[in-house]
């Protein structure tokens, strides 16, 4: 009779008895009091201290890596923030030259499109635009994939 039923069970109680075999062997461990399993007294403590030991160090260690990419991550943002705050100083100004450079029509215009959120269309030829040095990389024309 060896149906699935009987080999999950099997199975089942298998993962049950090693994990209370993990169970017991670790409180030993991490303990001295009495436990089911028992290791040799005299190398069970130097053992403990041992581990101790180790997790410390493996504490430490990852501790002071996250420390290490937290602040390389800090100037990174503190970077990208002060090219941000540039950025904007930059397209402040540019926006108050156009205000200034449009006519008003142009602004009503501008204003209309930005409520119903149509995109602009030029009225006038682009001859007569004022023309500005460009103020970022311009992005490529040719077809997307």
């Amino acid at each position: 009779m060896n149906s699935p039923y009987y080999t999950t069970v099997a199975m089942d109680l298998g993962v049950c008895q090693l994990r209370n075999f993990s169970i017991s062997f670790l409180s030993s461990l991490l303990s001295s009091d009495s436990s089911p399993v028992r290791l040799d007294n005299s190398s069970s403590g130097a053992s403990v201290v041992a581990i101790d030991n180790k997790i410390e160090q493996a504490m430490d260690l990852v501790k002071s890596h996250l420390m290490y990419a937290v602040r390389e991550e800090v100037e990174v943002l503190k970077e990208q923030i002060k090219e941000l705050i540039e950025r904007n100083s930059q397209l402040e100004q540019e926006n108050s030259l156009l205000k200034t450079l449009a006519s008003p029509e142009q602004m009503a215009q501008f204003q209309a499109q930005t409520q119903t959120g149509s995109p602009p269309t030029s009225t006038q030829p682009p001859a007569q635009a004022p023309t500005l040095p460009p103020t970022q990389p311009s992005h490529n024309s040719g077809p997307s994939a």
